[in-house]
């Protein structure tokens, strides 16, 4: 299924047909409510700013409707203008130049209101930052919470774009006619950060999804697990699928012996160090492709809001400029997100009333990262509407408002399933904004890792893993560095990476301690004959398969052998690797970051990828193993549908998984 599945009527081809279809009815009738309903707006929120504004006298109805035609002038006048500002500046400065236009509206109108009721500029500012929180909140309640007033505004954007594309061509300066739907194919890959396949599963069978429910319902669409193997996070999930080169990324952070620099991959300096050496030039996105959102860039033409490019939209990025300027976008979010802290508050409270367990604490950072989160999504959704405006052949952004939520709620509670809901809204809102796109636009939704819910290490032991390695180490302890679940721990004062035999000479306790305590599951070390993984009452020689006692991957499910293999050969792999243990009943894992939700290393459904794709395309390999498998099969869906210049063979692909990374040319959007 494509977003765009029915072909609307061939549009009018003469000027007559064009004015008749300007005038007809049902646009008078649509345009006349829109201008009735900005109207009523407009003065419920002038009427409750006076009459909040202090040593201001009772507004006379007359002169309130006065002032309302003063604004809706000053905005038809001023906003354009602003707009152009917006443009230009671009980045931080459209993002500070969004709110002050709309301020500044009001300010200007509320200055030559012939009842002259407000002076001075302290209180014109303040009754304008008043009128523009009510207007938000007051929009908000007439959508009834959903997205149709942001349709509209991406709708109205993306005609602007294609009409802009069309005069560049050589098409009329000025036309009446709609743009046409494209029907040229294109790729849309929307990435659903941190969600497993069988919570997508359960909340489909549920009817919580109406949109992605209605496409796997339909037969349109189907769903598919796949396995993400280790580590289990976005940055090395998205090194396999944007680059096909999982091995270059061994955690969510790591440390480089050679350099000896601490990397965190969503640092933007490492991610651009990264990103170099992943990229071989021939990325996901190579042929013409943008990338949204992402740590990486799959080496797009077009980067925005990627981690490695480091770098707000520019002013070609017009989609981020009118999203900023617009009423309902920068500043509606920016309102609606302050009700979002205090849900978050009520929520935690929730949590802690009812004793639920596991927790973690959800104030500091947390609360402001709600917010910019959904902040995050509907500018995401903005530039990709840009982008399908454009006709860009193959789209790829990464959404993390339920990643966000879950690894502090949970990743099956209330809070998480709500943001999971406004994200399949997301995927309506794509479907909707179809007819204006400039390509018959093909969607696939996939995750990049799942989550595993579980107390942490500090809770369950009272002490952090820090703190057992320190004990252990009877002196200097090696350095520790966590993604949820997973640890490398690093002996910084040796150059090369140590086995078994040389780290017992420096630390004899260390091993045998780790190995022995009931919240460490495994302890991975070099030995003579490759690694061997060890457990409480047993260890495992992973490169013979070999078993002496209990066999500690169990609980790690079929994939822990193959997993830990593929780990072990990753660049800057740490002298010991550390899986937590993980419950055999509830599949619930000590994380050793203070998350409820964590993912990063093994056990529980932090593994358990989902992708969801047209039903009629066919699936090379029955079973995805792999970040890197999943970056060639969307490859191959590429070039079924032309997009892709040259697509690789069987051994070309074995061969570009070995193949040494090296830089690409990539520039910013």
């Amino acid at each position: 299924m494509a977003v765009s599945p029915h072909e609307p009527p061939p549009a009018p081809t003469t000027r007559g047909a064009e004015l008749r279809a300007l005038l007809s009815w049902r646009r008078i009738l649509n345009r006349l409510r829109a201008v009735l309903r900005s109207a009523l707006v407009t003065f419920v929120v002038l009427t409750a700013t006076l009459w909040l504004m202090p040593g201001v006298a009772s507004a006379d109805i007359v002169e309130t409707l006065g002032l309302v035609l003063v604004v809706a002038g000053v905005g038809a006048v001023l906003r354009p203008l602003l707009l152009v500002g917006i443009v230009a500046l671009g980045g931080w400065g459209a993002m500070l130049f969004g709110v002050v236009a709309q301020i500044a509206v009001i300010v200007v109108a509320l200055e030559i209101d012939p009842a002259d009721r407000i002076s001075g500029l302290p209180s014109l500012v303040l009754a304008a930052i008043l009128a523009v929180v009510f207007a938000a909140i007051i929009d908000w309640m007439l959508d009834s919470g959903t997205d149709d007033t942001f349709v509209k505004e991406a709708k109205r954007l993306m005609r602007g774009v294609r009409r802009r594309t069309a005069r560049r061509a050589g098409g009329p300066f000025l036309t009446l006619r709609r743009p046409r739907p494209g029907s040229e194919p294109g790729l849309l890959m929307i990435q659903l950060d941190g969600l497993s396949e069988p919570v997508l599963r359960w909340a489909v069978r549920a009817g919580n999804l109406p949109t992605l429910g209605h496409w796997l319902r339909s037969g349109s669409h189907t769903m598919r697990g796949w396995h993400t193997g280790l580590p289990s996070t976005t940055p090395a999930s998205q090194a396999g699928i944007l680059h096909g080169a999982t091995r270059q990324v061994p955690g969510f952070r790591w440390y480089e012996k050679d350099t000896g620099k601490l990397m965190v991959s969503n640092r933007p300096r490492d991610a651009a160090s990264i990103e170099a050496r992943l990229s071989d030039g021939r990325g996901l996105l190579r042929d013409g492709g943008v990338s949204i959102g992402n740590a990486f860039s799959g080496d797009a033409a077009v980067s925005l809001l990627t981690v490695s490019h480091a770098a707000l939209p520019g002013r070609s990025a017009r989609g981020w400029a009118a999203f900023m300027a617009s009423p309902y976008g920068f500043t509606r979010a920016l309102v609606l997100g302050v009700g979002d802290v205090i849900t978050e508050l009520h929520q935690a409270r929730l949590q802690r009333r009812r004793n639920l367990l596991p927790r973690v604490s959800r104030s500091g950072a947390f609360l402001a990262l709600r917010p910019a989160s959904m902040l995050l999504r509907d500018v995401n959704i903005s530039l990709i509407a840009e982008q399908m405006a454009r006709g860009a052949p193959s789209i790829y952004c990464d959404l993390v408002d339920y990643d966000e939520v879950a690894h502090h709620a949970g990743p099956a509670r209330p809070e998480s399933m709500r943001q999971l809901e406004s994200l399949d809204r997301m995927l309506g809102v794509l479907e909707r904004l179809a007819p204006e796109a400039a390509r018959r636009y093909h969607i696939v939704v996939l995750s990049d890792h799942g989550q595993s819910q579980g107390a942490t290490f500090r809770q369950r032991y009272g002490e952090t893993l820090d703190e057992l390695v320190e004990r252990l180490s009877g002196e200097s302890p090696p350095l520790v560095v966590s993604s949820g679940n997973l640890s490398l721990l690093y002996l910084t004062q040796f150059a090369q990476r140590l086995g078994r035999a040389e780290i017992d000479e420096v630390y004899p306790q260390l091993i045998p301690g780790l190995a022995a305590h009931p919240g460490v599951g495994l302890v991975v070390v070099r030995e003579e004959h490759g690694p061997v993984a060890y457990g409480t009452s047993g260890l495992h020689r992973l490169r013979d398969n070999t078993v002496e006692g209990l066999d500690p991957l169990i609980p790690y499910g079929p994939h822990a052998r193959a997993d830990l293999l593929r780990h072990q050969e990753s660049a800057h792999i740490g002298d010991i690797v550390l899986i937590s243990c993980v419950d055999p009943v509830t599949e619930e894992v000590a994380a050793f970051e203070e998350l409820v939700g964590s993912h990063g290393g093994l056990g529980g459904w932090q593994t358990d990828a989902v992708l969801v794709h047209p039903a009629r395309w066919p699936i090379a390999r029955p079973e995805l193993d792999g970040a890197d498998a999943v970056h060639f099969q969307l490859l191959e869906w590429l070039d079924m549908l032309g997009l892709r210049t040259s697509a690789l063979g069987a051994d070309e692909e074995a061969a570009a998984i070995e193949a040494e990374p090296r830089l690409s040319r990539v520039r910013d959007g």
